[in-house]
């Protein structure tokens, strides 16, 4: 028996870096209670995504693969995991705070009948193999430390960005297995039909390093242009906010805020956006945050770490002109 075991996203066999944060802090975990790493990966054809994997401390990386797998299903998944985590008597799962992870892991819980802490920013090994949990709440207004019942395994799903990745070894000593779920296909209802790619090649929000966002202050979507010069000069995503969203001014997939997507990257460069609190509940997590505002009052500045008092359209191209000039030297 493993004491923790991860769920590894992945996507066509390509990990997403969110799940190899959940397996650094898991590794941590298993470390502090004297035990073992299990890190779980679901799909086919899991191979390479494994052996990215099994790099980054995981004593077993176990492969639950089933042709009816090969795309994300949350029922299939589900009945996936929950039935092996339940065999294994694992002591805690932890998941990231993905689209995927956060659809996935309230069911997995409610067949464990086990609690979740959910969007987690922070994890502890308490005594005798125990786990305290940070999470935001009331918009991020609060933190609540989150503490357990005696039911195992103990869950929480973990913030995109917030926890550092391991490091690889040269050597790993894990081993790889694979398994056979098994699964009741007429309780997978919903199938996937069809994929459809954005075809931007737009960096996601969610994990980008450096997001620069505007507002409704951008006033249409062709000044939305400057905002992407400046992601584009620092190699980083476009993110908006509700009411540039709502005014039609850019996609909803950019959208950053309690009904967006919650993002924490190293720079969070707010341009025309006033701080409402559903979008600070969306990325107050970041760890530099610039606002540019005309507002030298606006919510925004309260929480900034640096905070321009000016025209956007003015200072973000001389930004975009700035970086460009010290990249090119």
């Amino acid at each position: 028996m493993a004491e923790v075991t991860v769920f590894v996203e992945q996507r066509s066999g390509q990990v997403k870096r969110a799940a190899l944060e959940v397996v650094a802090q898991g590794r941590g975990l298993a470390d502090a209670w004297g035990g073992s790493l299990e890190a779980i990966l679901i799909g086919t054809d899991l191979d390479d995504a494994a052996a990215k994997v099994l790099p980054l401390g995981p004593d077993h990386v176990t492969l639950l693969e089933h042709p009816v797998l090969s795309d994300y299903s949350v029922e299939g998944f589900t009945q996936a995991l929950s039935g092996y985590v339940a065999r294994t008597n694992s002591l805690a799962l932890l998941l990231p705070a993905t689209a995927m992870g956060m659809d996935l892991a309230p069911r997995v819980a409610a067949r464990l009948r086990v609690g979740l802490a959910s969007d987690c920013i922070s994890i502890s090994s308490g005594p005798d193999r125990t786990m305290e949990a940070v999470r935001p709440v009331f918009s991020g207004k609060a933190m609540a430390t989150v503490r357990f019942s005696s039911a195992r395994p103990v869950m929480a799903t973990l913030r995109p960005n917030v926890f550092p990745p391991g490091e690889p070894v040269a050597n790993p000593a894990g081993k790889i297995t694979k398994k056979t779920p098994e699964l009741d296909e007429t309780k997978i209802r919903a199938r996937l039909t069809g994929i459809e790619k954005d075809q931007s090649g737009e960096i996601d929000v969610k994990e980008a390093d450096i997001v620069v966002s505007g507002g409704r202050a951008m006033m249409n979507s062709e000044n939305f242009g400057i905002i992407r010069d400046l992601a584009a000069a620092l190699g980083g995503a476009v993110g908006a906010s509700r009411a540039a969203v709502d005014a039609g001014f850019i996609a909803h997939q950019h959208q950053v805020g309690q009904t967006g997507k919650v993002v924490a990257p190293k720079l969070y460069i707010a341009c025309g956006i006033s701080g409402a609190i559903q979008h600070l509940a969306g990325m107050s997590s970041s760890k530099v945050i610039v606002a540019i505002n005309k507002d030298g009052e606006a919510p925004i500045f309260k929480i900034a770490t640096y905070g321009i008092v000016g025209d956007l359209f003015r200072i973000v191209p001389l930004l975009t002109e700035k970086i460009l000039k010290l990249k090119a030297e």
